[in-house]
């Protein structure tokens, strides 16, 4: 089934679902949620760290990074130039300290001392004139977060990109800390890593051959409609080694 075809399930009344194309991530659609799982772990890891702040996350799309990140800010602006998103995230979690703005990230201006930038940096053309962005919004005080992929685990082995056709560019850990580097002074680089059941499973499909298992056993589809909605953020870690095989890299940046 193409991803097009996939819709948001079971929306609060008056917000229209969205359909999942590639380009982001969704919610409430069942075989999403290894993806959605794996970026939302990220937001709870950041609205942890930055409580108190007054936070924009840019290129928010469906909103709900926005509504983690607005648990423990001061504020939270969700920011996101494709009308469809806007209007279903400004519906779905506006309110309170969480707002919503219809707006592209190079024009976007706000009072903010912590920017969050996740899993965009490689759908743009000019990654340097965005990093430069993101530090100026963020302020000599601030802090900024930026998420990519690592296309040593993303794209197949020995292949220079994957088939992801809304990424303008993908990253190996060195590039990506050499684009933070030309920006800020200060750059922490962590790894996103399967754990507890992902890893097993991970450890399974490497080392016991468990894809052609399940295929020779007739158990591929009754297992995997079991086992990718039941997927937690606890099933990944955040770990600032082994950076190669990370799936995905998370930048916390400083002036």
């Amino acid at each position: 089934m193409a991803p097009e075809l996939y819709v948001q399930r079971d929306q609060p009344p008056g917000v229209p679902p969205l359909h999942l194309t590639g380009e982001r991530t969704l919610p409430d659609v069942p075989e999403e949620n290894y993806w959605f799982r794996r970026h939302l772990v990220v937001y709870e890891w950041i609205a942890a760290r930055e409580r108190g702040r007054r936070v924009v996350d840019l290129a928010c799309g469906e909103g709900y990074g926005s509504a983690v990140l607005a648990r423990t800010a001061a504020s939270v602006v969700g920011v996101d130039a494709n009308p469809e998103a806007h209007e279903h995230a400004r519906l779905k979690y506006g309110g309170g300290r969480l707002r919503f703005e219809r707006d592209m990230v190079e024009t976007w201006s706000g009072d903010v001392d912590c920017v969050a930038f996740l899993q965009t940096i490689e759908h743009v053309q000019d990654p340097d004139a965005v990093m430069g962005r993101l530090r100026d919004l963020a302020g000599p005080a601030g802090v900024v977060y930026v998420s990519t992929p690592n296309v040593l685990t993303l794209a197949p082995p020995g292949a220079e990109r994957s088939d992801n056709p809304w990424h303008m560019r993908e990253y190996r850990p060195e590039e990506f800390r050499a684009l933070c580097e030309r920006s800020f002074t200060r750059v922490e680089l962590l790894g996103l890593l399967h754990a507890r059941r992902l890893r097993v499973h991970q450890f399974a499909v490497e080392r016991l051959a468990w894809d052609s298992i399940h295929r020779r056993l007739g158990l591929t589809q009754a297992f995997y409609d079991r086992f990718g909605p039941a997927i937690s953020t606890r099933d990944f870690a955040l770990r600032d080694t082994p950076l190669e095989h990370a799936l995905d890299l998370v930048a916390v940046l400083r002036p």
